[in-house]
């Protein structure tokens, strides 16, 4: 059988993308190829489950706007799916003096980009939403909320009807006139159209499709904890420090996930492997190609003294502790019980700097996400009206035919 698309990727982008290209192309033969065992295997079922309201984001970026509208377009979606969420609320504390400028500036970017309903807080106003939560100021986001990507990324997929074969590691990709051959560890497929949501694996995949991407992917590894039951009263809904001002991270935080646990974290190291889920993970492979690529040492240099400060963290749960205890003073170390851990795949550029938007690269019968950061689980939706936009006007260039009427 020859696929008229193919999807590399079963995560809640590439799941998001097969379920717009049902609804575009309803006729159409799609194939899904996964690597793993199940979907969501790597970042879309290892985040904190959060639905972002946007409120960080460079006004008028392309991420800015489709956070906007793929947050309505998720919650919308999830009630009429029966999907556990909650539009809950967060609140971003400033915990001292020297943070009430950064807090002013946060809420005035929030207004920038129009998140409904924001305002902020003086301290005594704090614990009417939070009532363990400390700080000399704080925003409330009342349409942050809180949803469970695993179930979000396989409804997706099962309402596009597409064939999905998992344990399919792509391992090369041969292009022809009409499109391509995908030889995989599950056997090899034939498709007209290519469009690759890989992740982690990212730049891995246009380099097989001999594209020569800009961008490297480098692992960040996040843990957690969670909160031992007796302590869950002590969170309500998702409590936020301050993001760092050139860091890449959002803080240690906590929120309440949609199974009513609390989780604490994440903190963010370099990781010695892009799919290793352990603070001693190592993979040969995936440190070479980090640590060759000059891009990688000059985001160290720039941001060594925070980096150092995280690797702390990393191995101490006293100065983890710490972090959330900033936001929650009446938490307590034996609170929190050692959890879970995520892999951020962070694109790095040649000169150090993190590519902080969504991008994308083209062929004739192919497109590449090289970079999907967050939001994109919360964009997810709105992102795929791009992505298949943007693949099926490629191909109508590529055929000088008119595709499903777009």
């Amino acid at each position: 059988m020859v696929y008229d698309i193919t999807v590399i990727g079963a995560g809640v982008v590439g799941a998001a993308v097969a379920h717009r290209l049902r609804q575009v192309r309803p006729e159409a033969r799609l194939l899904v190829l996964e690597k793993e065992k199940s979907p969501a295997f790597h970042q879309s079922g290892r985040n904190s489950g959060v639905i972002h309201s946007g409120i960080y984001y460079k006004p008028g970026s392309l991420k800015a706007r489709l956070c906007a509208q793929g947050r309505e377009k998720l919650y919308e979606f999830a009630a009429s799916q029966k999907i556990p969420h909650e539009r809950c609320g967060k609140l971003i504390l400033a915990t001292s003096p020297a943070e009430q400028s950064r807090l002013q500036a946060v809420y005035e970017r929030g207004l920038q980009n129009g998140i409904p309903g924001i305002r902020l807080l003086g301290p005594e106003e704090i614990q009417a939403y939070e009532p363990e939560a400390r700080g000399i100021g704080a925003i409330h986001v009342p349409v942050t909320g809180i949803i469970d990507y695993r179930m979000l990324t396989q409804r997706l997929l099962s309402l596009s009807e597409a064939e999905v074969i998992y344990e399919a590691e792509v391992i090369s990709l041969k292009s022809h006139a009409r499109g391509y051959v995908i030889h995989t560890s599950r056997g090899s497929y034939e498709t007209k159209f290519l469009i690759a949501c890989a992740g982690l694996q990212a730049d891995r995949l246009a380099r097989l499709d001999g594209l020569s991407p800009p961008l490297r992917i480098v692992p960040f590894r996040g843990d957690y904890y969670e909160l031992r039951p007796e302590a869950r009263w002590k969170v309500r809904h998702l409590i936020y420090p301050l993001p760092h001002p050139t860091y890449p991270v959002l803080g240690v935080h906590l929120t309440r996930m949609t199974d009513g646990s609390v989780e604490a974290g994440p903190n963010a190291v370099f990781a010695w492997a892009r799919e290793v889920y352990t603070r001693t993970g190592f993979s040969l492979r995936d440190t070479l190609e980090a640590l060759t690529f000059s891009g990688t040492w000059r985001f160290f240099i720039q941001h060594w003294r925070e980096g150092l400060e995280e690797y702390r963290r990393a191995f101490s749960k006293r100065l983890f502790w710490r972090s959330v205890q900033r936001l929650v003073p009446s938490l307590q170390e034996e609170d929190l019980i050692p959890g879970r851990s995520g892999i951020r795949a962070l694109a790095l550029a040649r000169d150090g700097k993190f590519w902080d938007d969504f991008y994308f690269v083209t062929q004739a019968r192919s497109l590449h996400v090289l970079n999907a950061p967050s939001p994109a689980a919360t964009a997810s939706l709105a992102l795929a009206e791009v992505i298949v936009q943007k693949a099926l006007d490629t191909w109508a260039l590529c055929t000088s035919v008119r595709i499903g009427g777009l």
